[in-house]
């Protein structure tokens, strides 16, 4: 029997290896050596997407870069071939920030001073490694600066009418006066990009990425309308120098995405938005390597009615039904009825909260509770001779 195995990340408990390595040792206490196991860690471009790229062929980097309030990080990036994956939370994501490392809450002024300029100095290290495709898998940062720093970590330099750098962050927008491209990385011109988020916001207003997304990062009220007003001048300036697509660009959906990175993404770098879950299923080959499959299992922390959005577990549910293949998925706690997993594609839901209802002890031992869980499917898998086509949804259920 095959099971192939493609979760997500159980976020704040287990990466999307570590939930597929319990789920595998579960199985394989039931079965013995009568199961083929295929593990396929996924993510939905956020947080996660690096594991993922690794899990399907890639190669492991690291640069140091300067993190979201200005101190050094080693980041992590992925290359295979000339492709490279990067996950910005890594160089400029929101637990970077030192507030937030120590356990505490994001402030102000972090949330008017981060800097995307770690992301720009990463792509820098992909070009470096000879890649020219690279996907840039957004979520989780720290900073509402437009991507002006992602911009100045490629070279461009950010003037103020003195013709004196601005400090970094998305209130020193407000002063903008020029944009210099003059040293701006040459390789681009030959580098395509992939940005793959779920964010469909537009840069600037109520919709946009200060109003949205500013308060979970520190920002006060006072802080939002600053830094909408000071992105809104981005807008403008980044128009006197490469033209009306700037101002388009801030209305594209996902311009808004990363605190405006998406917006640089879209705007200089010519980047192609595409749901992340599809990117991350198209390099990890997800397609092809469920050929053969006699289960899918797939899941997330939380499998809620966001996750019928677009969120991991649809995107594996929807490859697994277009070969024929059964789904279930795992999770930490479900807040989905039967007949809505039915609806998405799911022959049966587990949870850890069936095993445990102590959340807090379902988080600090879920890789424990995974393999309960494991084993439960495994036994249930061989006592009913799984087939491709399940006879009926109780042949999955424990």
């Amino acid at each position: 029997m095959r099971i192939v195995i493609a979760p997500d990340k159980f976020k704040g408990s287990l990466s999307a290896p570590e939930v597929c390595s319990h789920l595998e040792k579960g199985l394989q206490h039931a079965a013995g050596n009568n199961l083929e196991v295929v593990r396929i860690p996924v993510a939905d471009g956020g947080e996660g997407t690096l594991d993922a790229a690794v899990g399907s062929g890639f190669t492991r980097r690291t640069a140091t870069v300067t993190g979201p309030t200005g101190e050094p990080v080693e980041a992590e990036f992925a290359v295979r071939g000339h492709e490279a994956v990067i996950e910005m939370a890594t160089a400029s994501g929101l637990a970077l920030v030192p507030s937030v490392r120590k356990g505490g809450r994001p402030d102000s002024a972090a949330a008017t001073t981060a800097t995307s300029l770690g992301t720009g100095q990463l792509i820098r290290a992909a070009l470096d490694a000879g890649c020219r495709r690279i996907v840039l898998g957004v979520g989780g940062s720290a900073n509402t600066d437009g991507g002006a720093g992602l911009l100045q970590g490629l070279g461009a330099r950010f003037l103020d009418s003195r013709n004196n750098e601005l400090p970094p962050g998305g209130a020193a927008l407000a002063n903008l006066h020029s944009i210099d491209f003059t040293d701006f990385e040459p390789r681009l011109v030959d580098t395509r990009f992939v940005l793959a988020s779920d964010v469909d916001n537009p840069l600037l207003g109520a919709q946009g990425a200060a109003a949205v997304f500013g308060p979970q990062k520190g920002a006060t009220p006072q802080d939002v309308g600053m830094l909408d007003a000071a992105l809104a001048r981005f807008v403008e300036v980044l128009a006197r120098e490469i033209g009306f697509r700037a101002v388009k660009a801030a209305e594209a959906p996902g311009a808004g995405a990363a605190g405006g990175v998406g917006y640089a993404a879209i705007a200089v770098l010519a980047a192609t938005r595409r749901p992340g879950i599809d990117v991350v299923l198209e390099f990890t080959g997800l397609a092809d390597r469920l050929a053969g499959a006699d289960l899918v299992i797939t899941g997330e922390g939380s499998l809620d009615e966001q996750s019928l959005l677009g969120k991991t577990p649809m995107g594996v549910a929807r490859a697994a039904a277009a070969q024929g293949v059964p789904v279930v998925a795992v999770c930490g706690r479900t807040t989905l009825g039967q007949g809505q997993a039915a609806a998405a594609g799911f022959e049966d839901v587990y949870a850890l909260t069936e095993l445990e209802s102590d959340v807090n002890r379902c988080i600090a031992e879920a890789g424990q509770l995974l393999e309960q869980l494991g084993t439960q499917i495994s036994g249930r898998l061989a006592a009913n001779r799984l087939s491709r086509t399940p006879s009926t949804k109780e042949d999955l259920r424990v």
